[in-house]
């Protein structure tokens, strides 16, 4: 169960509690026991994954591997479903617990470690032995793109771990973040499926990615990449990243056809590869709405695909909260207003912060009264803080200009944190991106 350590003292108000058991049951419903308890089922030879049924008569293995935040769940509950049919099974999580079938190895998050090379080289090996009779089970989860580092010849991991430091720090949308990352390592941008080949891949997907492109959820290892050296050279200059020699000099190598490109769509190492979306944005957002009916709220789902400069999209959350209270548009009050989706925090300063905490402080400062707003990555971790998000509503901000300096100094959650409106709830066990709660009384 979904715990708010700090909830009794942030539900001071009915739009405080309404939103915090909206977030609540979100992340809930996206937690992986309860999401492959719904989507995947075994009946003697017939394993059924989503709408999808698959028979193993004729498999003779049963390899469970993947990695990212939700991997230890997942594989959890594989082992709950499938018991004594995975033979071997390995993967890499931020907080690995104890497995019967399936390895469990420490891996680090959004910066890759020493640690997760060491896992991912176990789940390589256990693929590399997949042949025709294997059915591998890749389990794919948001955070895998860093949980799941196998840097190509010539690359460090201190050479990608700085590039992929130096490309958060620059406000980096995730597709971006992942081109680069694709062509720097083995396993991403199809790597894991051509590895695995001819064995049947089947592929349980938690998406943290706006619009759940299989090829940018942890980098697409079992999904064709339609990126380029090429692109992940433009990314770089996009936002002014000067990596390390060997990384520029790998992707300006591959850039001019000296080095094969990623496998792209079409590519028979695909012809026995299925993946399916077991979660994502909108899993946590219907769960929201159903508890805000339930409490006699009119409900609206913006977007399950808000993206962009979190302070910016937060102005917008205010309009629509503004338009409820004087309109009735696009819901009449008392409603409750959901998004979810990936928001990005350009780091402009040295303070504590994350692309919750900007979009919950930059709306504060203009919330209308009687309105209450809860912003939260459901992963349990807001950029470089220790906290999920926060609640604020229109009395949080008692000093506009220090709210703006915060915000100049990329230190949302040091203000926020003292007014005791950060919202905790530590490492969830999921990850199916942001989830934001407007309460218009």
């Amino acid at each position: 169960m979904v715990s708010i350590e700090n909830e009794s003292r942030l539900a001071s108000t009915v739009g405080r509690e309404t939103a915090l058991a909206c977030i609540r049951a979100g992340i809930e419903a996206a937690r992986p026991d309860r999401v492959v308890a719904d989507a995947v089922g075994l009946d003697d030879d017939r394993l059924r994954v989503g709408d999808a049924t698959y028979d193993l008569s004729g498999v003779t293995r049963i390899v469970v591997v993947g990695g990212g935040k939700a991997a230890d769940g997942v594989a959890s509950a594989l082992e709950a479903v499938l018991g004594d049919r995975i033979d071997a099974g390995a993967v890499v999580t931020p907080e690995p617990g104890e497995g019967d079938r399936i390895e469990r190895h420490r891996g680090d998050h959004p910066v890759p470690s020493r640690a997760g090379v060491e896992g991912t080289d176990r789940v390589r090996e256990l693929v590399a032995d997949a042949d025709e009779g294997t059915l591998v089970l890749a389990v794919i989860t948001g955070g895998g793109s860093a949980l799941l580092p196998a840097p190509a010849e010539g690359i460090t991991l201190d050479a990608l771990g700085s590039t992929t430091d130096a490309l958060l720090d620059a406000g980096a949308e995730i597709g971006d973040l992942n081109a680069v990352r694709k062509h720097l390592s083995t396993l991403k941008g199809g790597g894991l499926a051509e590895l695995a080949a001819p064995a049947r891949v089947v592929s349980l997907v938690f998406s943290d990615v706006v619009g759940n492109d299989l090829s940018v959820i942890a980098s697409g290892p079992t999904a064709p990449d339609g990126s380029t050296y090429a692109d992940a050279l433009d990314a770089l200059e996009r936002y002014d990243v000067d990596p390390p020699a060997a990384v520029r000099e790998r992707l300006e190598r591959g850039a001019a056809g000296d080095l094969p490109e990623t496998p792209g769509p079409g590519d028979s190492v695909f012809d026995r590869t299925h993946n399916h979306v077991l979660a994502d944005a909108f899993t946590a957002i219907d769960a929201a709405r159903e508890v805000a009916a339930d409490r006699g709220y009119g409900t609206c789902v913006l977007s399950s695909s808000v993206r962009g400069e979190a302070r910016e999209a937060a102005l917008t959350h205010v309009a629509v909260a503004e338009e409820v209270g004087a309109t009735g548009n696009p819901v009449e009050a008392p409603a409750v207003v959901l998004s979810g989706g990936e928001t990005t925090a350009t780091v402009r300063g040295d303070g504590v912060g994350g692309p919750n905490a900007e979009f919950a402080l930059a709306a504060a400062v203009e919330l209308p009264a009687s309105t209450t707003l809860a912003c939260v990555d459901t992963d349990g971790r807001d950029g470089s803080s220790d906290f999920a998000g926060a609640l604020v509503d229109a009395d949080t901000v008692d000093d506009v200009a220090a709210a703006r300096r915060a915000l100049a100094n990329s230190d949302a959650f040091g203000y926020l944190g003292d007014r005791e409106a950060v919202v905790d709830t530590g490492a969830t066990g999921t990850n199916v991106n942001d989830l934001r709660v407007v309460v218009v009384e």
